[in-house]
């Protein structure tokens, strides 16, 4: 039995590289100078040119050889598979976080420093209606 091998899709491993980076579409494409829905077009893309795909790399830091190479198993091979370089020894460890906890974690810090900038600019609001009604 023959098994199709999946296509070399790098929008996909850009989006997978930018959740596990805890970057937002919006925040990539202030990044690239361009919009989220021009990233989110990137995203959805099987190929990017080399130009557009370095400058991608460098928002994201990463190389672009490094996305062009991205799995989901490489990541997890890492953490399963260590090699420590002063003892020449691989240690075989189980994964002790789980990424999407991660990825929530960071998501709940957004979510905080977002709210922190809301009360600072509705602060700056009232103190200038404040200042608009005393003339």
């Amino acid at each position: 039995m023959e098994t199709a091998t999946k296509p070399n899709h790098i929008g996909r491993k850009i989006s997978r590289i930018r959740e596990l980076r805890g970057m937002k579409q919006e925040a990539l494409a202030i990044e690239l100078g361009i919009s989220q829905q021009a990233v989110s077009n990137i995203e959805q893309s099987e190929t990017i040119e080399d130009v557009k795909l370095e400058e991608i790399a460098n928002a994201l830091g990463v190389t672009k050889e490094a996305i062009k190479n991205f799995s989901d198993d490489a990541i997890f091979n890492y953490f399963s598979n260590f090699y420590d370089n002063s003892t020449g020894q691989v240690y075989n460890s189980n994964c002790t976080f789980n990424p999407l906890d991660k990825l929530m974690d960071a998501h709940e810090e957004n979510k905080k420093l977002y709210e922190r900038l809301l009360k600072a600019e509705q602060d700056k609001i009232e103190y200038l209606e404040k200042l608009l009604k005393e003339k």
